[in-house]
């Protein structure tokens, strides 16, 4: 299985962008997906998830900004982010696996990840 993610950049205060993560190796549709981050010194935190049948949690620090979204006939989670701020600079990871696991950070399979930097 692997998890590849893209999209990252930089960017500046107040601009989108749209990272994705391709799944391979998997029945995609079948599991939750979502996307962690973290920060420099900081620890690992789940910004958003979707569960297989398309139910969103969304971290307090993004909700309104952030929209996750899942096209299961090409494997891929998105996650589109706008109104970026300098606190969303970190490094992305995507993750597949049960609702539970994702939500609690035990996702079975991990991508790569993507860095993002919001310069302020």
């Amino acid at each position: 299985v692997q998890l590849q993610a893209s999209g990252g950049g930089l960017v500046q205060a107040g601009d989108s962008l749209r990272l994705s993560c391709a799944a391979d190796g998997l029945t995609f549709r079948l599991h939750a997906t979502g996307w962690y981050r973290q920060a420099p010194g900081k620890e690992r935190e789940l910004a958003a998830c979707i569960s297989s049948v398309g139910n969103t949690y969304y971290a307090d620090s993004v909700k309104g900004r952030f929209t996750i979204s899942r096209d299961n006939a090409k494997n891929t989670v998105y996650l589109q982010m706008n109104s970026l701020k300098h606190e969303d600079t970190a490094v992305y990871y995507c993750t597949v696996g049960s609702y539970s696991q994702v939500v609690g950070g035990r996702g079975t399979y991990w991508g790569q990840g993507t860095l993002v930097t919001v310069s302020s």
